[in-house]
């Protein structure tokens, strides 16, 4: 597949794509060149593979993995080039994400004060998933107290969502925050937030949490992918226990899929991604013209390039680095509060129980009869009515 799509991509774009077939010389060069503190997870390189070892793509390394793609440049050719997939490459060169902003009624703006100050919570979402996995679930769950005293932002992260989608991107956690600073911290000048998290997007928010540890008064993690350093390597392991090699149950097969086998995942995204218009139009006659939930549009609201670089980088990369920005948060005493429902099945259970081992200060709720995604839905009132007793007990804003 890595010959197949390096012919494919040369006749019809003028250049082979780069990939990440390369022998162990190649690796230790493109980490010194990409980013000297290797920001790229070692997930990349490090998975084995038998057909380079066995020097059969000798073919592919043949080609030059020549400059970089421009954000201006035409969608990959596997890539979906629907208007509401490419319409963010408009912007030119000012890329921020797509946020949905929910101001505090104006009632509150109007008698604002020192003493009555609107506070912030910032929502990220998990892997492939969007802004919606709040908006659509949270949001219309929240009292009106807090709709009346907090300014809400739910971010669709870089890559995914409604938000840019570059190819010139390694969807760095630098990249990530630096995304999250440009499209809401700055522009809406935040001085104190809330932050709140769901699975992947725990590791973006403990690093945010982290480097605005002035500023940050919570931070909320809903089932969250901690793995203690370890001289065997975190990212390797974070690997190996979120996406297990087994074709049973389907989801780990899936996940085993798109994280392990690079060209193969790209195939995927290209029969399903690519394609998701016409998949939408099949589902909505099969459901009699129902609207479809968000979760499942949103499978499919990302590029093989975005997925696969934030899988690797983020989820797996961002492991051996959480431990360091857990200290930060330790040092500077913010209130961390750990969630997970205790039939998880993507995220190990221990993950949380280790990293309330690592914070001993912080909350640790288990959920019973919840897995990763039930945790919130469908007990969205529960969830909701603990988060405001929360960001309340923080702000002293409990009303009588």
């Amino acid at each position: 597949m890595c010959i197949f799509f390096r012919f494919l991509d040369e006749f019809l774009e003028g250049k082979p794509s780069s990939c990440y077939c390369k022998v162990e010389q190649e690796k230790k060069e493109e980490f010194l060149e990409i980013d000297g503190e290797s920001e790229l997870s070692e997930t990349i390189h490090g998975r084995k593979n038998v057909f380079r070892e066995m020097g059969f793509l000798r073919i592919p390394r043949m080609w030059k993995n020549e400059g970089k793609y421009s954000v201006g440049k035409k969608n990959r050719w596997s890539d979906c080039g629907c208007e509401s997939c490419v319409y963010w490459m408009n912007n030119g060169s000012n890329l921020k994400l797509h946020v949905v902003v929910k101001e505090p009624e104006r009632a509150r703006l109007e008698n604002y004060s020192e003493e009555n100050a609107v506070e912030n919570v910032i929502f990220i979402h998990g892997f492939l998933s969007s802004s919606s996995f709040w908006t659509e679930v949270v949001f219309p769950s929240l009292s009106e107290h807090t709709k009346k005293n907090y300014r809400l932002f739910a971010v669709d992260l870089l890559g995914f969502g409604k938000s840019p989608k570059p190819r010139d991107c390694k969807y760095t956690l630098r990249d990530h925050l630096q995304m999250i600073e440009k499209s809401v911290i700055d522009p809406f000048q935040l001085n104190s937030f809330h932050v709140v998290a769901h699975s992947m997007g725990c590791v973006i928010a403990v690093a945010l949490a982290a480097k605005y540890s002035e500023s940050v008064k919570s931070i909320t993690l809903v089932a969250p992918p901690y793995f203690p350093s370890s001289k065997e390597g975190a990212s390797l392991a974070a690997l190996r226990q979120l996406a297990a090699r087994r074709i049973w149950p389907p989801l780990l097969f899936g996940s085993a899929l798109m994280s392990w086998y690079e060209h193969l995942g790209r195939c995927v995204c290209f029969l399903f991604c690519r394609n998701h218009k016409t998949w939408e139009q099949i589902l909505k006659l099969l459901t009699r013209g129902r609207d479809l939930p968000f979760s499942v549009v949103d499978l499919a609201q990302h590029t093989h390039h975005s997925a696969w670089h934030t899988m690797h980088n983020i989820i797996c990369g961002g492991a051996k680095l959480l431990d360091k920005y857990l200290d930060a948060l330790t040092i500077s005493r913010v209130k961390i509060h750990i969630i997970q429902g205790n039939k998880d099945q993507v995220v190990p259970l221990e993950c949380s129980y280790n990293m309330k081992m690592k914070t001993p200060y912080a909350e640790l709720s288990i959920i019973p009869n919840a897995d990763h995604n039930t945790v919130i839905w469908g007990r969205e009132e529960e969830f909701s009515r603990n988060l405001e007793n929360l960001l309340d007990s923080i702000d002293n804003r409990r009303e009588d």
